[in-house]
């Protein structure tokens, strides 16, 4: 069973904890991390993970580099390090994970049949990372294969509505956005 902190609107912990099938019944407030990895090729890319067929939410769509859910009592940065291992075996140094800014995600939806209620503070990362799609590792549980993407062009395509429903325009704004700071 897992544990997440029932946080307030700035994802900081009420001191309460709730497991995350019911935070998703019931739509309570948790904490997850997002990682956005990013390189510079002829345009800049991100790295996309199609999520497996067999996940909770969004089965089979794109997703972010990596993301999970924040365990209680852990932060940030530690999931999102721990994410990044899990679902495709890089070690990153914490200093490595550039702060993009924090999102705050609502859904009412279904999935496999079941309601989904999605009420969610993530802190969105960017990691610079340039390597090739089989250099990651990808854990099969979570996920099926790994792909770069140009960003400009997913971000269109988002818009347009051509990439499902598990990716936030505002989001990859975001990210494009901490880029440019970048000069990349």
């Amino acid at each position: 069973m897992e544990l997440l902190d029932v946080v307030d609107i700035n994802g900081e912990p009420t001191g309460e904890t709730v497991t995350r099938e019911m935070a998703h019944l019931e739509g309570i407030r948790h904490r997850t991390s997002h990682v956005w990895i990013l390189r510079k090729k002829e345009a800049l890319q991100v790295l996309l993970q199609k999520r497996s067929p067999d996940k909770e939410s969004f089965p089979g769509q794109w997703d972010i580099s990596s993301a999970g859910h924040i365990p209680a009592g852990s932060s940030w940065t530690d999931s999102a390090i721990r994410e990044l291992s899990e679902e495709l075996g890089i070690d990153v140094d914490p200093k490595d994970l550039i702060e993009a800014g924090l999102l705050r995600i609502t859904a009412d939806t279904e999935f496999h049949g079941r309601p989904f209620r999605d009420n969610q503070v993530s802190k969105v990362f960017v990691l610079f990372l340039d390597k090739e799609e089989d250099y990651f590792t990808c854990q099969t549980e979570e996920l099926t294969c790994v792909r770069w993407f140009d960003l400009d062009k997913l971000i269109s395509d988002c818009r347009d509505g051509l990439m499902g429903d598990c990716l936030i325009v505002s989001e990859l704004d975001m990210v494009r956005d901490l880029a440019r700071s970048f000069s990349l």
